[in-house]
Protein backbone atom coordinates (compact mmCIF):
# COMPACT_ATOMS: atom_id res chain seq x y z
CA UNK A 1 0.00 0.00 0.00
CA UNK A 2 1.23 3.41 -0.88
CA UNK A 3 1.54 6.36 1.71
CA UNK A 4 -1.46 7.66 0.41
CA UNK A 5 -3.74 4.77 0.22
CA UNK A 6 -2.61 3.60 3.95
CA UNK A 7 -3.62 7.16 5.21
CA UNK A 8 -7.03 6.91 3.24
CA UNK A 9 -7.54 3.00 4.52
CA UNK A 10 -6.70 4.58 8.27
CA UNK A 11 -9.85 7.03 7.66
CA UNK A 12 -11.97 4.80 6.84
CA UNK A 13 -10.69 2.26 9.80
CA UNK A 14 -10.59 4.87 12.41
CA UNK A 15 -14.29 6.44 11.28
CA UNK A 16 -17.50 4.74 11.80
CA UNK A 17 -17.95 2.23 9.58
CA UNK A 18 -14.57 0.20 10.61
CA UNK A 19 -13.86 -1.84 7.92
CA UNK A 20 -13.05 -1.56 3.84
CA UNK A 21 -15.83 -3.62 2.83
CA UNK A 22 -17.94 -2.82 0.07
CA UNK A 23 -16.54 0.32 -2.20
CA UNK A 24 -13.53 1.23 -0.15
CA UNK A 25 -11.06 -1.58 -1.26
CA UNK A 26 -11.55 -0.29 -4.85
CA UNK A 27 -11.88 3.62 -4.36
CA UNK A 28 -8.39 3.14 -2.81
CA UNK A 29 -6.61 2.74 -6.15
CA UNK A 30 -7.20 6.58 -6.23
CA UNK A 31 -6.73 7.33 -2.74
CA UNK A 32 -7.39 11.15 -2.18
CA UNK A 33 -10.60 10.50 -4.63
CA UNK A 34 -11.53 7.22 -2.00
CA UNK A 35 -11.06 9.77 0.80
CA UNK A 36 -13.06 12.27 0.05
CA UNK A 37 -15.29 9.83 -1.24
CA UNK A 38 -15.82 8.26 2.08
CA UNK A 39 -16.47 11.15 4.10
CA UNK A 40 -19.61 12.51 2.04
CA UNK A 41 -20.69 8.93 2.77
CA UNK A 42 -20.09 9.21 5.95
CA UNK A 43 -22.47 12.22 6.18
CA UNK A 44 -25.03 11.03 3.68
CA UNK A 45 -25.07 7.63 6.17
CA UNK A 46 -24.71 8.75 9.53
CA UNK A 47 -26.02 12.45 9.79
CA UNK A 48 -28.50 12.64 6.90
CA UNK A 49 -31.44 15.43 8.16
CA UNK A 50 -33.66 12.46 6.77
CA UNK A 51 -34.75 10.30 9.29
CA UNK A 52 -32.53 6.72 9.42
CA UNK A 53 -35.73 4.25 7.88
CA UNK A 54 -36.33 6.70 5.24
CA UNK A 55 -32.56 7.28 4.19
CA UNK A 56 -31.84 3.21 4.57
CA UNK A 57 -34.61 3.08 2.44
CA UNK A 58 -33.46 5.64 -0.16
CA UNK A 59 -29.93 3.42 -0.42
CA UNK A 60 -32.17 0.26 -0.86
CA UNK A 61 -34.31 1.61 -3.85
CA UNK A 62 -30.39 2.39 -5.51
CA UNK A 63 -28.85 -0.68 -4.45
CA UNK A 64 -32.42 -2.54 -6.21
CA UNK A 65 -31.79 0.02 -9.27
CA UNK A 66 -28.27 -0.76 -9.86
CA UNK A 67 -28.73 -4.64 -9.52
CA UNK A 68 -26.24 -4.31 -6.90
CA UNK A 69 -26.10 -7.38 -4.62
CA UNK A 70 -23.35 -6.60 -2.07
CA UNK A 71 -25.22 -2.76 -1.47
CA UNK A 72 -28.45 -4.78 -0.84
CA UNK A 73 -26.99 -7.15 1.59
CA UNK A 74 -25.19 -4.61 3.30
CA UNK A 75 -28.18 -2.37 3.87
CA UNK A 76 -30.75 -4.16 3.82
CA UNK A 77 -30.48 -5.50 7.56
CA UNK A 78 -29.77 -2.05 8.50
CA UNK A 79 -32.43 -0.62 6.78
CA UNK A 80 -34.89 -3.15 8.81
CA UNK A 81 -32.95 -2.41 12.07
CA UNK A 82 -34.17 1.29 11.32
CA UNK A 83 -37.69 1.29 11.18
CA UNK A 84 -38.17 -0.38 7.63
CA UNK A 85 -40.88 -3.04 7.19
CA UNK A 86 -39.67 -6.38 5.90
CA UNK A 87 -42.68 -6.60 3.35
CA UNK A 88 -41.70 -3.35 1.89
CA UNK A 89 -37.95 -4.64 0.91
CA UNK A 90 -39.21 -7.50 -0.40
CA UNK A 91 -41.53 -5.80 -2.80
CA UNK A 92 -38.64 -3.24 -3.66
CA UNK A 93 -36.52 -6.22 -4.22
CA UNK A 94 -39.01 -8.12 -6.68
CA UNK A 95 -38.98 -4.87 -8.23
CA UNK A 96 -42.60 -3.66 -7.77
CA UNK A 97 -43.75 -0.89 -6.40
CA UNK A 98 -43.94 -1.53 -2.30
CA UNK A 99 -47.69 -1.74 -0.81
CA UNK A 100 -48.88 -0.71 2.54
CA UNK A 101 -46.15 2.55 2.61
CA UNK A 102 -46.66 5.23 4.74
CA UNK A 103 -46.94 8.69 3.25
CA UNK A 104 -42.95 9.58 3.99
CA UNK A 105 -42.24 6.31 2.33
CA UNK A 106 -44.15 7.00 -0.54
CA UNK A 107 -42.67 10.26 -0.83
CA UNK A 108 -38.91 9.03 -0.84
CA UNK A 109 -40.25 5.92 -3.36
CA UNK A 110 -41.68 8.45 -5.73
CA UNK A 111 -38.38 10.87 -5.50
CA UNK A 112 -35.99 8.33 -5.79
CA UNK A 113 -37.39 5.72 -8.24
CA UNK A 114 -38.56 9.08 -10.66
CA UNK A 115 -34.61 10.53 -10.18
CA UNK A 116 -33.57 7.18 -11.18
CA UNK A 117 -35.67 6.37 -14.00
CA UNK A 118 -36.77 9.69 -15.40
CA UNK A 119 -33.45 11.75 -14.62
CA UNK A 120 -35.69 14.24 -13.01
CA UNK A 121 -38.80 14.54 -10.17
CA UNK A 122 -42.05 15.99 -10.85
CA UNK A 123 -43.04 19.20 -9.79
CA UNK A 124 -45.48 17.71 -7.23
CA UNK A 125 -42.91 15.22 -5.88
CA UNK A 126 -40.37 17.79 -5.41
CA UNK A 127 -42.88 19.73 -3.27
CA UNK A 128 -43.78 16.85 -1.15
CA UNK A 129 -40.10 16.15 -0.66
CA UNK A 130 -39.90 19.83 0.19
CA UNK A 131 -43.22 20.76 2.68
CA UNK A 132 -42.37 17.36 4.50
CA UNK A 133 -38.37 17.51 4.86
CA UNK A 134 -37.40 20.77 4.04
CA UNK A 135 -35.00 21.72 1.35
CA UNK A 136 -31.68 20.71 3.18
CA UNK A 137 -34.13 17.25 3.36
CA UNK A 138 -34.59 17.49 -0.28
CA UNK A 139 -30.69 17.99 -1.31
CA UNK A 140 -29.60 15.13 1.18
CA UNK A 141 -32.03 13.13 -0.70
CA UNK A 142 -30.72 14.03 -3.98
CA UNK A 143 -27.03 13.27 -2.41
CA UNK A 144 -27.82 9.76 -0.93
CA UNK A 145 -29.05 8.82 -4.65
CA UNK A 146 -26.06 10.34 -6.31
CA UNK A 147 -23.79 8.84 -3.63
CA UNK A 148 -25.02 5.34 -3.63
CA UNK A 149 -25.34 5.57 -7.69
CA UNK A 150 -21.43 6.07 -7.13
CA UNK A 151 -21.40 3.07 -4.87
CA UNK A 152 -23.12 0.81 -6.42
CA UNK A 153 -21.82 1.59 -10.18
CA UNK A 154 -18.12 0.57 -8.01
CA UNK A 155 -19.13 -2.20 -6.42
CA UNK A 156 -20.57 -3.79 -9.55
CA UNK A 157 -17.33 -2.70 -11.87
CA UNK A 158 -15.28 -3.78 -8.95
CA UNK A 159 -17.47 -7.33 -8.91
CA UNK A 160 -18.11 -7.14 -5.62
CA UNK A 161 -20.56 -9.78 -4.39
CA UNK A 162 -21.96 -10.70 -0.89
CA UNK A 163 -20.63 -13.69 1.05
CA UNK A 164 -21.81 -16.91 -0.76
CA UNK A 165 -25.21 -18.34 1.02
CA UNK A 166 -26.20 -14.47 1.94
CA UNK A 167 -29.77 -14.82 1.72
CA UNK A 168 -30.84 -10.74 1.30
CA UNK A 169 -28.80 -10.39 -2.40
CA UNK A 170 -29.70 -9.53 -5.87
CA UNK A 171 -28.53 -10.89 -8.64
CA UNK A 172 -25.90 -9.06 -10.40
CA UNK A 173 -26.27 -7.64 -13.70
CA UNK A 174 -25.01 -9.00 -17.17
CA UNK A 175 -21.48 -7.92 -17.94
CA UNK A 176 -21.76 -7.03 -21.19
CA UNK A 177 -19.97 -8.80 -24.25
CA UNK A 178 -17.29 -7.45 -26.07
Amino acid sequence: MSPAQKSAADAILSGPRKSLDGPFNAWLRSPELGDRLQKVGEYLRFNSSLPRDLNEFAILITGQHWSSGYEWFAHYPLAIKAGLKPEIAADLKAGRRPAGMSADEALIYDFSTQLHRDRQVSDRVYKGVVDRFGEQGAMDLIAVNGYYDLVCMTLNVARVQPPAGSEQTLAPPAIPAD
